[in-house]
């Protein structure tokens, strides 16, 4: 008898489907290969605008906003300070950006064959988290310069935190990803305002200034972003400079967590009719 298998809609919003992912992991390592090949397929460098942009961004930040606005780096070097920031936010803001348009930017493959939908966004935290890795070696490398060189540089115990930082970094913006996908469905203007938002939120987040800097009148802004807690604490964790508070990780965590479960719940309901309304 041949192999038979029934494709029903799943009637449980927070059900993981870890044993159908695991069975489509083929599709999910392809999916993966697309979105980081794809990125810089027909380009004359590569994977090294991996280094370029971040580097070429964070020199800007420390002519405009150290040498000319005078900003404090708590001592840091500048370039580290910067790169630090960055570094954190950009896999944050890409995770966010492009699983935003999950739903329009696969519709075509989502009307033709089934596989488990939520394959899709986690293929763009796995691509995103290689170009994380890479950049991160960027940071690395100048940090080893400076610490070689005896600059104001301190790591710290809190090193042991750089997993939880970088899985908050990736399932925020996973959570927030999923449940603008889910809307874009319908309503398609959130798209043009998403990396409008995440642009404005950057400045919202301690990457250009050090929480310590920041005016006690716009001290709750800051608070209340979630990135903030992981910001201050990866640039403390390696450079010894920054505000560091477990209420502020656990405060991010707690965020994480809530926000990656509504995103399913709404992603999970989604799916179901999203062929109807794309």
């Amino acid at each position: 008898m041949p192999f038979q298998q029934t494709i029903q809609p799943e009637n449980k919003f927070f059900d993981l489907r870890l044993k159908e992912i695991w069975r489509y992991r083929d599709l999910l390592m392809l999916f993966v290969r697309r979105d980081f090949v794809a990125k810089y397929k027909q380009t004359i460098l590569g994977p090294l605008w991996l280094f370029i942009r971040p580097l070429f961004q964070t020199l800007t930040m420390v002519v405009v906003f150290e040498r000319m606005a005078k900003l404090s780096t708590e001592g840091v070097p500048p370039i580290l300070f910067y790169l630090a920031g960055t570094t954190a936010w950009n896999y944050f803001a890409n995770c966010l950006t492009t699983t935003s348009n999950t739903f329009t930017a696969n519709a075509y493959i989502f009307g033709k064959v089934y596989f488990p939908r939520v394959i899709t966004p986690l293929s763009v935290i796995i691509s995103n988290l290689i170009q994380f890795g890479i950049g991160f070696m960027l940071f690395v490398s100048i940090y080893i310069y400076f610490f070689v060189q005896g600059g104001t540089v301190a790591p710290n115990k809190a090193l042991l935190l750089l997993p939880l930082l970088i899985v908050n970094m990736g399932f925020m913006g996973l959570g927030l990803g999923m449940l603008i996908s889910a809307s874009t469905t319908k309503y398609r203007d959130l798209q043009n305002l998403v990396s409008f938002g995440v642009q404005l939120l950057m400045y919202a987040s301690p990457v250009i200034i050090p929480l310590s800097s920041v005016p006690e009148k716009y001290m709750p802004v800051m608070l209340w972003n979630p990135m903030t807690g992981v910001i201050e604490t990866f640039r403390y964790a390696f450079l010894g400079s920054g505000t560091f508070s477990f209420k502020l990780v656990a405060y991010s965590t707690g965020f994480t967590i809530f926000i990656f479960f509504v995103g399913l719940l709404v992603f999970n309901k989604t799916e179901k009719n999203f062929m109807d309304t794309v």
